[in-house]
């Protein structure tokens, strides 16, 4: 059985975009980080690459990354980091420092036991109460996603007989399309008693499962009930009725009354309490479901600009999150009730988003690197099918530029879907649903053009932000930041050939910015004679013209003062990353010193500097240099490899480090 460093968790509601591109998130972090991950994925065909006992045990920590319930007690006693899904897309990195951090404390079930060591930190849970509440809701959403979805494609198929054909005193009916309706009206039918099963399943397992489902079926009522508002207060009623059931019979020993509460003590008083209360609230509540559609179905004919602007400002909100949710959860709801006016404006919202990634990136490819242009093109296909989670990388970017940015083409998309009266009887799958949509040429023109509105403004902003780093000096400081600073960089040739003719890559598409690439043995002394910090930059400058970098040393030497005097380049544990950037540099290079003796450098744990790392830079670069100065702080992030650096005596040993 292998053993991983951390283990992972991923869902979210709909199971399709954000799970797995979590998991790729986190499982390329903790590549780059050296460690070994596993990744559980709660898709929309269920879960992948389950997690055993064993993998759990061997783990040094946890990071859950879902909107949905994922089981987190069996992480008992283990660091658990526990956020929503967007944020495992976002910051996999640093989640994972959260979870081997030994700061973080130690997840301890409410009700449940866990050794912890000795002085180590515990919690009866990782996530607050509000985070608790959201992925129990999506919990229930993404359980009741493909009924809804089945049920209304087949009864969306049965109107091709015929808008009656499943009346038989119409003239259109038709047998198969009355089957067709039934069976979809029956998948409809359980979206009230799915819904509040899992919401009371992910606050209270199977028993809350158990008891949300009968209070839901009451919600439900033959479509006479309160309808999907009553399965949401249904749902986390019959968990907190559960979880209240647990505390009152804890006096009875498990080992022996397990099997009695959990078969008739909780279902019974569960069912009879949970039940109760709802049958009470139905009525008031049902009249609250009915003015929320009244109004709703009020905005579409009286205010459909109104409505529109709404709808795709929250659509691309949070691309899927609990803004965006909210708006597709109560498209679903208006579906089941026969209106498929609001939820054409909802999909033209969700759809926008990742096409104008793609129209971005045509428009301006220059302002985006390899990776971000390659996403856009993917984005051309996800975005055709209902996946708005493909915008996030590009929205977690420049979130307070490109977000509004997206917000202006989801809200056109909408405005003119509404204005044009159009109707989508499907809850997803984008334009593979077009056969089943009134106006489909129209529709996919109106999304067109909100994505296109959205792609300019993207394109603009990225060629403004590619400009500005194309003529600003990195900081130690920006290096050090986080993805979103690094990505900022802007794809354009850079030479990094040095002065011996080494092989090196010309253009961003094949950089892949390892600090080795624009390092070369003859930059590499050891044992370098130096008593201050200004005598190693005088020793850098002179090293510089020496092996054919540049022509200036003391334009050079200059340029490292000046750097320093900005804000000191001393790291910790003894080591200094100072850079130059000058006309007099011919290419981008990578010098490494190690000292003979300590010398005094202003650094973070206050100790001298006895090994340098330095960066010369070009005077006109694209930026790429960031990316080189970035990796190479994140690699003295790994204690293994300054050690390493460290003892290394020789430059052979030196570059064969930075080489592997």
């Amino acid at each position: 059985m292998a053993k991983y460093d951390l283990i992972a968790a991923t869902g979210c509601a709909t199971g399709i975009a954000h799970t797995y591109m979590a998991q790729e998130a986190l499982e390329q972090a903790a590549k780059k980080m050296g460690l070994t991950i596993k990744v559980e994925t709660h898709g929309q065909t269920g879960v992948d690459d389950p997690l055993t006992q064993e993998e759990i045990s061997g783990a040094k920590g946890v990071v859950i990354a879902s909107d949905i319930d994922v089981d987190a007690d069996r992480f008992a006693g283990k660091p658990l980091v526990n956020v929503p899904v967007a944020a495992g897309i976002r910051e996999p990195a640093k989640l994972i420092q959260e979870a081997l951090s030994s700061d973080t404390a130690v997840f301890m079930p409410k009700g449940g036991k866990a050794t912890a060591e000795a002085g180590e930190k515990t919690e009866t849970s990782s996530a607050g109460i509000g985070n608790k509440i959201y992925t129990s809701l999506m919990n229930g959403v993404s359980h009741m996603l493909p009924l809804v979805v089945a049920g209304g494609v087949l009864i969306a198929i049965s109107f091709f007989w015929g808008i009656y054909s499943a009346d038989p005193k119409n003239a259109q009916y038709n047998q198969f399309a009355a089957m067709l309706n039934a069976v979809g009206g029956a998948a409809m039918g359980l979206m009230v008693p799915v819904l509040a099963a899992y919401i009371g399943e992910a606050v209270a397992k199977r028993s809350g499962l158990i008891v949300g489902m009968a209070v839901g079926m009451i919600a439900y009522n033959g479509g006479n009930g309160s309808g999907f508002l009553g399965a949401i207060v249904g749902g986390y009623m019959a968990g907190l009725v559960i979880l209240l059931l647990q505390k009152a019979f804890a006096f009875m020993p498990d080992r022996e009354f397990r099997g009695l509460k959990a078969i008739f003590l909780y279902p019974v008083l569960g069912v009879f309490i949970a039940g109760s209360i709802m049958f009470l609230i139905n009525t008031p509540m049902k009249a609250m479901n009915l003015g929320l559609m009244a109004w709703l179905k009020g905005l579409e004919s009286s205010s459909p600009i109104i409505l529109g602007i709404v709808v795709g400002v929250m659509c691309a909100a949070d691309f899927g999150g609990p803004i965006n949710k909210a708006a597709y959860l109560t498209g679903t709801a208006l579906l089941a009730q026969g209106n498929y006016f609001f939820m054409a404006g909802v999909s033209a919202a969700c759809i926008a988003p990742p096409l104008a990634t793609t129209i971005s990136v045509l428009l301006n490819p220059k302002a985006y690197n390899r990776d971000e242009r390659s996403a856009g093109y993917v984005n051309a296909l996800l975005g055709s099918t209902h996946i708005t989670e493909g915008a996030i990388p590009f929205a977690a970017k420049n979130p307070l530029m490109n977000i509004p940015a997206f917000m202006v083409g989801s809200a056109i998309a909408a405005v003119l879907t509404y204005m044009s009266r159009i109707q989508v009887p499907a809850p997803h799958g984008g334009f593979i649903v077009l056969p089943l949509v009134n106006k489909p040429f129209l529709w996919v023109a109106w999304i067109l053009v909100g994505a296109a509105a959205s792609g300019v403004l993207l394109a603009m902003i990225a060629g403004r932000s590619a400009r500005k780093r194309g003529v600003k000096t990195g900081v130690v400081e920006a290096a050090l930041a986080t993805e979103a600073a690094d990505d900022d960089v802007a794809a354009a040739p850079i030479a990094v050939d040095d002065a011996r003719n080494q092989p090196a890559p010309t253009t961003d598409d094949d950089q892949s910015f390892d600090p080795g690439e624009i390092l070369n043995k003859e930059f590499i002394e050891v044992n370098v004679p130096a008593k201050t910090r200004d005598d190693v930059l005088h020793y850098l400058a002179n090293m510089a013209v020496k092996d054919g970098l540049a022509t200036d040393a003391d334009a050079i030497f200059k340029k490292y003062v000046a750097r320093e005097e900005e804000g000191s380049t001393g790291m910790e544990k003894g080591i200094a990353i100072p850079h130059a950037q000058d006309e007099t540099i011919k290419r981008s290079a990578m010098l490494i010193l190690h000292l003979a003796q300590p010398v005094e450098w202003k650094t973070f744990d206050g100790k001298p500097v006895n090994a340098v790392i330095s960066f010369l830079i070009p005077e006109h670069d694209s930026g790429s240099h960031l990316k080189y100065l970035s990796n190479t702080a994140k690699l003295l992030t790994h204690e293994d490899f300054v050690k390493s650096f460290q003892a290394a005596q020789t430059p052979d040993a030196l570059y064969d480090l930075f080489n592997r």
